[in-house]
């Protein structure tokens, strides 16, 4: 669908009160769905995505003017089968009641711990991802007995039109709700009294997301982006290394959250990686204009940032190479082929700000522990990547830095295991989602101590002073 004729499907601000008041009236009438219930939603939702599958690739692909199919396929429909098979699996285990220790203290006792529904959780989703980075959140708080309101992006209209259609099929509005619009409409969004908000996107507009869910005492899980780094040791093998980083890197044309950002390299071995990396692009990309397995740049504003980020890194003195195995003339198009930067100045933009894009600058280091400190010197990053054969190595970088996760010896594919949490800190996030931290962040982990009939504890009831308190004193305060 023309970008023009989906102004009229945008959810008007007036309209987002009442699906929420809605929401909150079905939800007050059944806080606690059961587990049947969610199951069967879980089921439906998976049935039904995978049956229009193709209509998913389609609707995505026009929104960026071209993506590949098999990107779709691997990082979204793929990670999204993962997620909700896991939470069909484990929701049971994860729902159950957990019995705690009773001090003896307060013996006849009994603690337990009851995972609620939260209530009513507001989720917003960027471009980049718009399939899994919308269903994968809804997945958990469906599976914690949520309701969920989800604000798409309006940068992917075509595939929002696609999402909606798919989710009526599923839920009812006061179950789950889909909102369109702009940054008038997202200002709104953020606005409403939420159990949960869960926002995926850049730093800066989770300031601003913070900043409104304060206002609500809202509690937010922010899942961010930054400058995550490739540390490359002297004793791993250079062309493994370099392909595995081109494949994370090349996915989506670099538009990815955990994409490789910049690479630390040994000094002595940069010309080696560099033209590594450029045999590695061009066996899996012969040509780029052409070629379906190549993504392009979302929109024209994202592709004149990244040229803009290219020239400024230029003009401060850096090489900068792009790999073009066909020699092919771009114009007209948002492909953009991959960039090496070399001699990158650290006071550039592109050294700067998160990248979300092909080009890809390269520091050399001549010591690990001055990469280390390199890594440390920067705001905390969404993913690191480690390529190295020592186990010494591994417990240093893993030990010394802080990152919201470590793969080491590849890229990307920690994001796929779906029994480890996902979450970034610092500036690239806060809060865990995935597996059973995903569950756990959509439910209130209720504590319930049930004490005895009979009260022991009355003996220590003022008057104060008594025999029974010095001895209880001398037993257990010490």
């Amino acid at each position: 669908m023309p970008m023009n004729n989906m102004q009229n499907e945008y959810t008007p601000v007036t309209e987002l009160q009442r699906i929420y008041d809605a929401q909150r009236t079905a939800f007050d009438n059944n806080k606690y769905p059961t587990i049947s219930e969610r199951v069967a939603q879980l089921k439906l939702l998976k049935k039904v995505v995978l049956a229009h599958q193709s209509d998913i690739i389609a609707a995505i692909s026009e929104d960026f003017s071209h993506r590949s199919a098999d990107d779709t396929r691997l990082a979204e429909l793929l990670t999204f089968v993962e997620c909700i098979d896991s939470a069909i699996s484990n929701i049971r285990k994860w729902t159950r009641v957990s019995k705690r220790k009773t001090t003896l203290v307060f013996m006849p006792a009994s603690n337990k711990v009851v995972y609620q529904p939260l209530g009513i959780v507001g989720i917003m989703v960027p471009w980049n991802y718009p399939l899994f980075l919308s269903l994968s959140p809804l997945v958990a708080a469906i599976t914690a007995g949520n309701s969920v309101m989800l604000k798409l992006s309006e940068h992917t209209p075509v595939f929002n039109r696609c999402l909606k259609g798919l989710i009526e099929q599923v839920f009812g509005e006061h179950k789950v709700a889909i909102t369109l619009g702009d940054a008038e409409t997202s200002t709104a969004f953020t606005a409403l009294p939420f159990d949960h908000l869960f926002f995926t996107g850049s730093t800066a507009v989770g300031k601003l997301v913070m900043k409104a869910a304060a206002e609500n005492l809202t509690p937010v899980t922010l899942e961010l982006g930054g400058k995550s780094p490739v540390l490359i040791s002297d004793s791993v093998e250079i062309d493994m290394a370099a392909e595995r980083v081109c494949f994370g890197k090349s996915l989506n044309a670099g538009q990815t959250c955990v994409a490789p950002d910049y690479i630390l390299c040994p000094e002595h071995k940069v010309a080696e990686f560099v033209e590594a990396y450029k045999n590695a692009f061009a066996r899996m990309y012969p040509s780029i204009k052409v070629n379906d397995d190549y993504g392009a740049i979302v929109n024209e504003q994202q592709l004149a940032r990244l040229h803009a980020l290219q020239q400024e890194a230029e003009d401060m003195g850096a090489k900068c190479t792009a790999i073009n195995p066909a020699s092919e003339d771009f114009a007209g198009t948002r492909k953009m082929p991959p960039v090496i930067i070399e001699n990158v100045s650290t006071q550039s933009r592109v050294m700067n700000e998160e990248i979300f894009g092909p080009l890809l600058p390269i520091i050399p280091y001549y010591t690990f522990e001055q990469a280390i400190g390199f890594i440390n010197a920067r705001p905390r990053p969404l993913a690191l990547y480690l390529f190295s054969t020592k186990k010494a190595e591994h417990d240093k970088v893993i030990n010394a830095t802080h990152s919201g996760g470590v793969c080491i010896n590849n890229t990307m594919t920690h994001l796929a295991q779906v029994d480890l949490p996902f979450g970034g800190i610092g500036h690239s996030g806060m809060g865990h989602y995935h597996g059973f931290e995903g569950f756990q962040t959509f439910s209130k982990a209720k504590a319930v101590h049930k004490a005895g009939l009979l009260n022991i504890g009355k003996l220590l009831y003022p008057p104060y002073g008594k025999r029974i308190h010095q001895l209880f004193y001398r037993v257990f305060v010490r």
